[in-house]
């Protein structure tokens, strides 16, 4: 068997994964309207089960009636019928082996439809870097979002939780993912030009990441210690793609110091390639630097990842799991293929383009 060690049996917290090989979460905006999870999504997802992959991170659902939403299209997990819809993709991707972890998510200032709420809010009125993204039907400019209150963040905060017990008890979830990463909302807290408050909220890197520690703790409240809790952390966002954290290697290791502290199981790092340096004049990648920071907590690697050799060798720097992006689209039994030793396929340019949706083909 090539690339064994991609193919050990491995726990998180008290959950047996089949393998190491994860589906990175991939935004398809293929729900109702209204939020709701279809067969649509239960072919797309099952087909990963089919092809062997260990586990599946959900592409980003929403968590409120407020202003999470980010995208037209985008599942949610805020009533019944959105419950129900998960359940049946869940329930379908088990049946072929694979475990789920469904991704929460804030859209803040990055909001581009919200069928709850007219405008967007953010840690500061700063108005977002770059268009918005038209593969995701947006258009132009970004809105300057309002500044939340105190009062709307701790909504924000229980919104998170509440949506991470529905997750992991009624639409049976193997567990949660909290997204802090490119771009959205709690790394909008994270990031020093996106965030100008002056109260506990901003300011120092401690500050600005107590947002997402203070999430971590309240779904962890309510979801128990034995259920799978992990955050995805990047420098790198969609709307600024090529951002590096000021505070270099020493605030990388704070963060993933602190986060690993909070009580999460796993910390999923996503970068471009990562597998490269994550700071100028540094020779560490950013899944080193947790790895040394975090020498407890489980870290998937995620980024360029498109082959056996390469998510290998993120094993062998320091990962314990790897999330394929781009190349499970094209290579839905990627892992089936690498373990043969079976070439691979290249990303087809209709899947992503002219719109991000599931497409019929992808179904089966």
């Amino acid at each position: 068997m090539r690339h064994a060690s991609l193919f050990e049996a491995t726990f998180i917290n008290r959950t047996l994964f089949r393998n190491r090989i994860m589906v990175a979460p991939m935004t398809r905006i293929s729900a109702s309207e209204t939020g709701v999870p279809g067969e649509k999504m239960q072919d797309y997802y099952s087909r990963f089960a089919r092809g062997g992959f260990g586990a599946i991170i959900t592409e980003g659902i929403y968590i409120d009636q407020a202003w999470s939403q980010t995208y037209a299209f985008q599942p949610g997990i805020v009533n019944e019928e959105q419950i129900c819809g998960w359940k049946n993709v869940v329930e379908k991707a088990h049946q072929r082996g694979a475990r789920v972890i469904a991704q929460l998510i804030h859209a803040g200032a990055l909001s581009q439809k919200n069928i709850y709420r007219p405008d967007s809010a953010g840690p500061s009125a700063v108005k977002p870097k770059g268009q918005q993204l038209e593969f995701y039907y947006g258009s132009g400019e970004y809105r300057t979002p309002r500044t939340l209150s105190e009062e709307q963040i701790r909504d924000i905060i229980s919104s998170f939780a509440d949506s991470a017990e529905l997750a992991v008890s009624d639409a049976t979830f193997d567990g949660v993912e909290i997204h802090a990463a490119n771009g959205y909302l709690l790394d909008q807290f994270l990031t020093d030009y996106t965030n100008q408050r002056i109260d506990g909220w901003g300011g120092s890197l401690e500050n600005r990441l107590a947002i997402t520690l203070e999430v971590i703790r309240a779904v962890r409240g309510k979801i128990g210690a034995e259920k799978t809790l992990g955050v995805r952390i990047s420098q790198g966002k969609v709307n600024d793609f090529h951002h590096k954290w000021k505070e270099g290697e020493d605030g990388a290791r704070k963060i993933f110091g602190l986060l690993a502290d909070a009580g999460v199981d796993y910390i999923h790092v996503t970068e471009y390639k990562s597998w490269l340096p994550a700071f100028e004049n540094s020779d560490k990648s950013l899944v080193e630097l947790a790895r040394e920071a975090a020498p407890e907590t489980i870290i998937i690697a995620n980024g360029g990842l498109d082959d056996g050799e390469t998510a290998e060798k993120l094993l062998d720097m320091g990962a314990d799991f790897v999330s394929i992006g781009k190349a499970a689209l094209a290579n839905p039994d990627w892992p089936r293929k690498v373990r043969c030793g079976l070439p691979l396929h290249d990303l087809p340019d209709d899947i992503l383009s002219p719109v991000a949706d599931i497409k019929e083909k992808e179904r089966f």
